[in-house]
């Protein structure tokens, strides 16, 4: 079985992959650890010294690379399903499970810990709102085409991990 976990920033898609991983005995694989893996150097440092295309070309390649692989679950960076035509080789080669939470949840999440991410560091309160809101619009048309969306608004890691396991299994 081969499953891919989409979602924005901060929408649980590490913890949730790790936990489903886990309960399904799959591997779990995170998508920007492996290109920091493979490059040496965080996302971050990677875009600053490279720029985002190399960073977008290198996050494809491994995105094939690793979907060839079976019986895993895969969690992307919030951005991968928006380049090239990512999301359809998702489809392609796993389920896609789109992990949906609302503006307001994801913005406050994203406020208790935007310290560790340097693309949001800099906004504050209505600012971070907006981004948040703006970006979320701009890629909810990539978003939507998951194989399933599970609203994750209020709900514990394991109420998530619950209704996916039985999503699947439908």
């Amino acid at each position: 079985m081969k499953i891919t976990i989409i979602g924005y920033m901060a929408s649980g898609k590490s913890s949730i992959g790790r936990l489903l991983a886990d309960e399904l005995r799959l591997k779990f694989i995170d998508l920007d650890l492996a290109i920091e893996n493979k490059t040496g150097y965080s996302i971050t440092e990677t875009i600053f010294n490279k720029g985002e295309l190399y960073f977008r070309k290198l996050e494809r390649e491994l995105l094939e690379e690793l979907l060839l692989e079976d019986n895993f679950v895969l969690s992307t960076g919030g951005g991968t399903p928006c380049y090239y035509d990512n999301m359809d080789l998702i489809n392609r080669n796993s389920i896609s499970i789109y992990l949906q939470n609302s503006v307001q949840n994801l913005y406050e999440r994203l406020e208790a810990g935007k310290t560790n991410r340097p693309l949001i560091a800099h906004l504050e309160g209505d600012a971070l709102k907006e981004y948040v809101g703006k970006h979320l619009f701009e890629r909810n048309v990539f978003y939507d085409k998951a194989t399933l969306v599970v609203q994750t608004a209020n709900k514990s890691a394991d109420q998530i991990k619950i209704e996916i396991k039985s999503l699947i299994n439908e």
